[in-house]
Parts: structure tokens; sequence; C-alpha cells
């Protein structure tokens, strides 16, 4: 009988041999013990938040989260992409991607600006640069890409000009244009000092023409020999392109010279004699010339026939719809009477054009309603981005208080766009989802920060939109409090070092009593034998 007490009695002093040694160790832990591991965490805890803060700031996510579903996920049994029972999931999702890619595509944009005559005029009277390096740089590809073809070194004057467009000093490029221009009537040569030297439009204009004079004759010559070879065929192409890009820019010419009408008509002979061109959308500079005349019906004509479900969307298309049907209803639009009666029908097709509208570019409402201030909209656009809203509103802001209401309209509707679609990354209601990739593009094409030229002082420029607002990460806001409470710890462990050693002890006391809960019922459970060999090990 003693042999077999013994065997139940003998488990007890080693199990609790451990928790003597653990209070045992807690009790020689001074106060500054506490201070340190409190310090420390704090210390750690405030790196990792100012990591992910700028982490965040940087890439839009949390680095954490991101390292947690890229490679702690497959190891603890994720979802394989690749099996088969999934594969109209991966099919579905490859063809959100391509739709998502196609949206992020930069656009020239139809009403840029006269470099010299406007862009720099602006940089010399504010001392600020209004384009950034990444968009003169597409600037610069596009040039190449509709000025220049394989042909040009047999003709001196185009092989200096294939040079001048890959030039990034713009006072290389002139020199070279003027050296073109010395060895023939190169229209290529007049673009580029009618784009960048001219200081005026009326000097603009002139340069032009005379552009216009010399492509012209290369456009005939080059269409008579287009079937003589691949070589022919590119030059003419090169020669088309040329040849429109000069007629549009003469139009927009004329429109800011306040010859409207003409530039209508110049629009009009060009969509005519050139109809397969649509990538240069001469429809936009069309509609904005004939809202400036106030000519409505022959804007609806346009829009009837530009705002196809198989044609790219665009700002412009979108808006001026909207604004064309709030024309309708917006001068008598009350919203207190329409809530006591209820939209007309009238009224219901211009709440929804406008909501059509929000969902293509929600940031457009903010410039029209003159809740966000505008800039000089960039050479290139990312449909859907805050470029082309800048670029949009820089425009027809004007058209929109042409409209008597038309804004009052848009100020109390539109917000109601947010409420049909709250999940925007996920799924859209008139259209595709909206792209993420919007804000990291429009950071490139938008000057955020100012870049004086007399100041080495970097000041804020233009805060980019961004849609919809991001949610701080989980793990900031973890991070800031874990930083916060353990910051706290080490302060009150420094000024009440004994109060908050007692504290402690009580803390981890509480802390392991359900360990020790566990061990008892345990230690009844399992047969004595079985526990001595177990303590053992």
């Amino acid at each position: 009988m003693k042999v077999q007490m013994s065997h139940i009695i003998a488990p007890g002093p080693a199990m609790f041999g451990t928790e003597s040694s653990l209070s045992m160790f807690l009790n020689t832990l001074t106060p500054k013990f506490y201070v340190a591991l409190t310090g420390t965490s704090s210390l750690i805890s405030g790196l990792i938040l100012i990591f992910e803060w700028w982490y965040f700031r940087k890439y839009g996510t949390s680095f954490i989260e991101q390292v947690s579903v890229s490679h702690l996920r497959p190891l603890l049994g994720g979802v394989d992409s690749s099996s088969p029972s999934n594969s109209n999931t991966s099919n579905g999702d490859a063809d959100s991607n391509r739709q998502s890619v196609s949206e992020c595509k930069v656009w020239r944009n139809p009403l840029n600006l006269f470099r010299g005559a406007e862009y720099n005029r602006y940089t010399w009277v504010t001392g600020r640069e209004p384009l950034t390096y990444y968009d003169m740089n597409l600037s610069a590809q596009d040039h190449q890409t509709f000025f220049t073809c394989d042909s040009d070194h047999l003709r001196p004057a185009d092989a200096i000009m294939q040079k001048a467009w890959r030039e990034r000093n713009p006072q290389a490029r002139i020199s070279a244009a003027h050296e073109a221009l010395e060895l023939e009537d190169c229209a290529t040569a007049y673009i580029l000092l009618a784009e960048e030297e001219a200081t005026t439009i009326m000097e603009a204009e002139r340069l032009f023409k005379q552009a216009l004079k010399a492509g012209e004759g290369c456009y005939r010559r080059s269409q008579q020999l287009q079937h003589h070879g691949t070589q022919y065929e590119a030059q003419h192409r090169r020669d088309t392109n040329v040849l429109v890009y000069i007629k549009r820019r003469l139009a927009m010419c004329s429109r800011k010279l306040g010859r409207t009408r003409e530039a209508v008509k110049m629009m009009r002979d060009l969509m005519k004699e050139f109809p397969l061109l649509s990538m240069f959308n001469i429809h936009e500079n069309l509609l904005e010339s004939l809202l400036e005349l106030q000519n409505y019906a022959d804007v609806q004509a346009v829009l009837a026939k530009y705002d196809d479900i198989s044609l790219p969307k665009s700002a412009t298309i979108c808006y001026t719809a909207a604004l064309l049907k709030a024309r309708a209803v917006s001068d008598k639009f009350s919203p207190e009477a329409a809530s006591r009666r209820g939209l007309s029908t009238a009224e219901m097709n211009a709440v929804e054009a406008i909501h059509r509208a929000v969902e293509f570019n929600p940031h457009v409402p903010k410039y029209l309603l003159e809740m966000k201030s505008l800039i000089l909209p960039p050479e290139h656009i990312l449909k859907r981005g805050d470029s082309e809203a800048i670029a949009y509103a820089f425009f027809h802001l004007q058209h929109w208080k042409r409209v008597e209401g038309a804004l009052n309209l848009l100020h109390c509707t539109w917000e109601g766009t947010f409420r049909m679609i709250p999940y925007p990354l996920e799924k859209g209601h008139l259209f595709y989802p909206y792209p993420i990739c919007t804000e990291t593009a429009d950071r490139e094409l938008l000057p955020s920060k100012r870049h004086s030229k007399t100041h080495t002082v970097r000041e804020v420029f233009h805060e980019v939109s961004v849609y919809p607002k991001k949610e701080l990460p989980f793990f900031i806001l973890f991070t800031a409090g874990l930083c916060s409470f353990t910051a706290m710890l080490a302060l009150l462990t420094h000024q009440f070092p004994e109060l908050m050693g007692v504290f402690a002890k009580a803390f981890l006391s509480t802390l392991f009593a359900p360990l020790n809960f566990i061990m008892e019922k345990v230690e009844s459970i399992l047969p004595s034998s079985l526990w001595h060999q177990l303590t053992r090990i």
C-alpha cells in the first residue's frame, strides 16, 4: 500500500517544482526589468508602425498583409489556382485583369495645351513646372511614333528630326528643327517650333500653317507611291499622321483665338476626310467647340454616334450626356419640391445620367463644384482617373456654369452614386469595377510636388484625388495600439515601480491560472503510472 501511495504522490513535487521555480523567477525580477521590457516592446512596435505606414503610403497596402497572403497562405494550405475545379474562376480573373489593363492605359489628352505658348508661359509666371517628366517622356514617345518612320534616313531633314524628337533638352530640339528647315521645308520641324518655341497662339498658328503647306505636299507624293512597297506605305502612314495632327492643332488654334465656328468646320472636315483615325479622339474637340456655341442639337448628334457600348468611354462623353439631360430640368429643379412630390421622368433620366457619369469618373464632380482647385491639365490622361477629371473640368466647367441649375442638380445628386456601388473595386453597376491602378498612374502624370527653379523647398502643388478612400490596414492600427500601450506601461512602471510590479505578478498569475487548472485536471484523470513516466521524460 505504501508503494502504491508513493507512485501516486511522486508526480506532485515534480510538477509543482516547475511552478515554484516560475514563482521564484517572477519574485526576483526588479522594476527595472519591467521598464526595459515594456520600453523595448514599445520601440520595436513603433519601428514596425513607421515601416508599415511608409509602405502603405508608397504602395497602398500593408507589408505584413501582403507577405502573409503571398507567402504564408500557400504554406498553410491555400487553394491552388491551377486546379481544374477553379479553371472557370481563373478565366474570369484573367478577363478582369485584361479589362483592368486596358482601362489603365494612358491616353493622349485630346485637348492638350501648347507647350510653348501655354505651359511654358505658366512656368515663367509662377515658377512651377506643370508637366511631369513621365508625361513629357510619353509625349516624346508619341512624337517618335507619329512623326518618324524607317525611311527617314532617305531625306536629310527627316533624319535630323528623327534625332530631334529623341532629345531631352528643349533647346537642342529647337536648334535641330531650325537646322532641318535650313535644308528644306520640313513639316515636322514646323510642328516642333509651333509646339515648343512659339510663345503665343497666333505665332503657333502661323507656324502650323507653314507646316500644313509642307505636309500636304509630302502627303500627296507619298499617297501616289504607297502601293510600291512596305517602305512607301510606312512613309504614307507617317505623312497621314503628320497632316491630321497639323489640321487638328490649327482647329484648336482657331478655337483658342475665338473663331469657334471656323474650328467646328475644320474638325468636321477632318473627321470626314480621315474617318478611321478615331485614336486621335477629334470628336471630343468637336463636342467642346459645339458646347461653346451652345449648339446642343449638334452635340446630341455627336453623342448619338460616339456614346456607343462598343466604343471606349470617356469623361467627356459621359458628363456631356449628363449635362444635356440636366439642361432639360435643371432650371426648375428644387430638392425640397422633388422630395415632396418625387422625381419626374425627365428628372429621373437626368439623375441616372449623372450617376452614370460619376460611376465612370468619380473625381470630376469636386472640380466642377469647385470643391477642389484646378491645375493645368497634363498632356496625357488616364481614363477614369484624376488626370482625366482635371482635363475635363478645365475645359468644360464654363459649359456647366452656362446651363442654369446644372451644377445645383449635380451637387444634390452626385453622391448618391456611391450608395449603388458600395464596393467599387469588386463590382461595378453600369461599367466594369473601378480599376485599382489609377492612383499610381495619376501620381506619375500629375505634379504632386512643386519644383521651384529659385527655391530648393518642395511644397504641395496638387493633391491627387484617390477613389475609393483607402482605409488604414489592420496591422497599422494594431501596431499603433501596441506601441501606445507598451509605451504607457513603460512610463507607469518607471513612475510607480512597486505598484506595477505587484500588478505584473498578479497579471502573470492570472494568465497562468487556466494552465494550472488544466494540469490539475490532467493529473486527476491520467493513470498515475503514465503521469510518472511523462514527468520522467
